[in-house]
């Protein structure tokens, strides 16, 4: 048996056509990573692969061309198109998976195995194709795996390359041009060692001379050795890619530990660092164009008795689905950051002092949103206090400083409320009641309130009515509540007529409630001293029953203890005349009084409401235990409902039903809320 032998110009022609016929398939598949052509990426991988498999298909065919076959062979045009399309549907899945943003090693190893065996599929298809008469065909197994890997080692070298600078700028031609002639050369290196694996029986003898069989081991020889630096060549590509990936595995890593540093664990949220920094771009910036940054600070209440109440996992998940919440509702010119514990810095550029305030509002509303935890409803609120750029502070640290002066000021006010820094820069201003009852009178004209709606419990945790409580929308303050306002309202009357419009405001809200069949009544609203005191009281009750027709006893007048105590002998028989009326009554603030015990027996009144000074430390086996089991157990015999204001925590909820309280009111069951967001918390109880 003998070797094929070859035309050596035809030889050099069939290397001429591989070349020119990449070089046109690498020019069209770098089209891919142009941004201008991405929406034909399909179209152009498409192509490319088509276009390498005829750079494939030609070079075999110009090949035999250059083979010297006897006399009376041909080729079977079925076989034919067939080896083509195993050439053109590798490529283009071999072009396809070399063309993504990267190139692990894996994946060029993969694009290189499809496209060797691509190469190496048409070339054995197309000598399944040949037919010579009288002769048979064989093949040398060892050569035919080394055609093979010379063809899968050839082809992820150009790959590597192709990948490799596929962003270059310089040298563009040229680099395209090597890379086509590695490709054109694993096709033929494929091909000719291919060929050098076949044989032919011994009647072909006589169609090769002696120095044409030396010719052909000559070219055979040099193929081959060519084929051999493919195969390091690709190995050492592999190997570099293989530390590339590394290289971006490691690049990956540190920016992930510097992302960390500059971001809260627990939310994700960038943190104090990563505000400083965000504080020095932005504060230039805005002063080149003269516009304002608001600042919010944000610290959640009494946050401390969820993690006691129901744990910190609970609390933990509670601070992530807050600042998830917020986070949602944030636009591209508004940031959040965690500064630590339950803490937290809200920047929005671009606001003026008016667009604050009103933006506040929205926060606490969202933060009051119930939270489902576990299976558990849990309800938090937040002090929130506002400090503007350049106003307050032309850096971070006095911004940051003043903010959280105007987040105390909202603590005092009772929370639940925001204040601005810029009504508090003087201490006297704060505190200043002259200025506070300068605006009250305005506040009364205009009916500046609102009635906030804090929900009391039974000891199954059920709703079993609200208490009314007064808060004054400042034009400038912000939301205020009673703490800030009603010493000053006291010593000039103006609580007389801001009482009588909470009572109006009330019996519009059990006339609503009533006719809706609502669980939210009986609302129990305050009466001040000097409104106990006043003569119109009664007819104004008169008057707003009749006109609300509301049933008397859905409404609950509360007074203080020393209210009450003041002249005993009158209070009697005013709490006489209200409750003939069919108004119930309770004794607010019960047990700071004197006497308490002394005139309890001959007060007129349907419930008592037990002082939440007692209710702070109550621990188990603790003295308030005992004063509490004391107060329970003889209100109770006299017939009279108990409820405990300032629950805090489960442990007191639990203590005082165990001691027979009959009510709770308090943060852990319910915040003031308005009566928007009072339905909406308790609705799903209802349903």
């Amino acid at each position: 048996m003998v070797h094929v032998d070859y035309d050596n110009t035809l030889v050099i022609v069939s290397i001429l056509v591989a070349v020119v016929t990449c070089y046109a398939a690498v020019s069209m598949e770098e089209l891919v990573f142009k941004a201008a052509y991405k929406k034909f990426e399909k179209s152009i991988l498409i192509a490319s692969g088509l276009i390498l498999g005829l750079a494939i298909w030609s070079m075999h065919f110009v090949g035999m061309l250059a083979s010297h076959l006897p006399e009376g062979h041909y080729f079977d045009i079925g076989l034919t198109i067939l080896s083509y399309l195993i050439g053109a549907v590798a490529s283009i899945f071999a072009v396809w998976l070399t063309s993504r943003p990267t190139l692990p090693a894996a994946r060029l190893i993969l694009g290189a195995v499809f496209m060797g065996l691509g190469i190496s599929g048409m070339h054995y298809t197309g000598m399944m194709a040949l037919t010579v008469d009288y002769h048979q065909v064989y093949y040398d197994p060892l050569l035919v795996i080394c055609s093979i890997l010379i063809a899968i080692s050839g082809s992820g070298l150009s790959f590597f390359f192709i990948f490799k600078y596929k962003a270059a700028i310089r040298h563009r031609v040229t680099l395209k041009a090597i890379v086509a002639l590695l490709m054109a050369l694993s096709i033929v290196g494929m091909h000719y060692t291919g060929m050098a694996a076949t044989f032919f029986n011994e009647s072909l003898m006589s169609t090769a001379s002696p120095a044409q069989t030396e010719q052909s081991i000559l070219l055979f020889t040099i193929i081959f050795i060519a084929s051999l630096v493919f195969v390091a060549g690709f190995a050492v590509a592999v190997l570099e890619a293989r530390l590339e990936q590394r290289n971006q595995q490691l690049m990956l890593i540190n920016k992930e530990l510097a992302t960390q540093s500059l971001h809260d664990s627990l939310t994700k949220l960038p943190n104090r660092l990563f505000l400083t920094d965000y504080a020095e771009v932005i504060f230039p910036l805005h002063h080149l164009h003269n516009q304002k940054v608001a600042f919010f600070y944000i610290d959640l209440d009494r946050f401390k008795s969820v993690n006691d109440a129901f744990g910190h996992h609970i609390g933990d998940q509670l601070l992530i689905q807050m600042a998830h919440r917020l986070k949602s509702k944030l636009n591209a010119n508004q940031r959040l950051f965690r500064i630590g514990g339950d803490e937290f810095v809200l920047i929005s550029e671009n606001t003026e002092s008016t667009e604050a305030m009103k933006f506040a509002d929205e926060i606490l509303h969202h933060i009051q949103e119930t939270y489902l935890i576990a299976g558990k409803d849990i309800n938090i609120s937040a002090s929130l206090g506002i400090a503007i750029y350049p106003e307050h502070g032309r850096n971070i640290q006095d911004l940051l400083i003043n903010a959280d002066i105007a987040m105390l000021i909202s603590k005092d006010q009772g929370r639940n409320t925001y204040t601005m820094f810029n009504a508090m820069s003087d201490q006297q201003d704060v505190r200043s009641q002259s200025k506070l009852i300068n605006d009250l009178y305005k506040a009364v004209d205009e009916q500046q309130f609102v009635l906030f709606y804090q929900p009391k419990f039974t000891a199954n945790y059920e709703v079993c009515g609200v208490e009314a409580l007064i808060r004054w929308e400042h034009p400038s303050l912000g939301l205020l509540t009673p703490q800030m306002f009603i010493d000053g309202a006291e010593k000039t009357g103006l609580i007389i007529p801001m009482g009588y419009w909470a009572l109006e405001q009330a019996c519009q809200q059990i006339q609503k409630w009533e006719q809706n069949n609502s669980p939210f009544y009986p609302i129990a609203v305050n009466l001040s001293a000097l409104q106990f005191e006043n003569k119109k009281l009664f007819s104004v009750l008169e008057q707003l029953i009749a006109q609300y027709q509301i049933k008397p006893h859905n409404l609950i007048l509360e007074i203080t203890e020393s209210t009450a105590m003041h002249h005993i002998d009158s209070s009697i028989r005013t709490l006489e005349r209200l409750r003939q009326l069919g108004i119930r009554i309770a004794i607010d603030d019960f047990g700071t009084g004197y006497s308490s015990f002394l005139y309890l027996k001959d007060l007129p009144v349907d419930e008592l409401k037990i002082d939440r000074g007692f209710i702070i430390d109550l621990q188990p086996n603790s003295k308030e235990e005992a004063i509490l089991e004391s107060i329970i157990h003889l209100a109770t015999k006299l017939g009279l409902t108990v409820t405990a204001e300032g629950v805090e925590t489960q442990q007191q909820a639990d203590i005082l039903t165990k001691l027979g309280c009959h009510q709770l009111q308090g943060y852990l069951l319910g915040t003031p809320v308005n009566i928007e967001a009072l339905v909406l918390h308790h609705q799903h109880n209802f349903a």
